[in-house]
């Protein structure tokens, strides 16, 4: 756990955004991990069986949260710069508010991808591993992030 904590932990931070989220996420993924250490192959890298399960924890609370919330994208897109500068532990300038609101607004898997190429300099080989997903869709969803990311900051940009 301790090897493995802050990249899960950060992983989650940036799926989710908010720190206790993503504290409760890590915490669900360890427990999770702990309970099904006996289903581990050894196949892969423990580093990627924990990355999918943070990837599916993470999922499951992005969607149980749009449920409850209701919230469209615009209002998402209206307040998450409040969610981030209300956020102690965020310390990014506008550049890094409106990427960060630029990733909360991909789709979900777009995001994971992104996220696992950019920030986490996976592999594509990982990521599909992670998200059962082929490498093929993973470099198609990888570019389609990419370019809504750009659109994105080209408008903040402009405004």
């Amino acid at each position: 756990m301790e090897t493995h904590q802050s990249e899960v932990y950060f992983f989650a931070r940036r799926m989710l955004i908010d720190h206790d989220d993503a504290l409760d996420a890590s915490q669900n993924v360890f427990i999770k991990a702990w309970n099904a250490l006996d289903t581990f192959e050894g196949k892969s890298k423990i580093s990627t069986w924990l990355y999918r399960i943070t990837h599916n924890e993470c999922l499951d609370l992005l969607r149980k949260r749009k449920r409850i919330a209701g919230v469209s994208l615009e209002d998402l897109e209206h307040r998450l710069p409040e969610v981030l500068q209300a956020d102690e532990r965020f310390d990014g300038d506008e550049i890094e508010q409106a990427l960060q609101v630029a990733i909360a607004l991909l789709p979900e898997k777009q995001k994971a991808v992104f996220l696992l190429r950019y920030f986490e300099d996976k592999s594509y080989a990982e990521i599909a591993e992670i998200t059962a997903t082929t490498e093929g869709a993973l470099k198609a969803s990888y570019h389609h992030a990419v370019k809504k990311i750009e659109a994105q900051l080209k408008t903040v940009a402009e405004s």
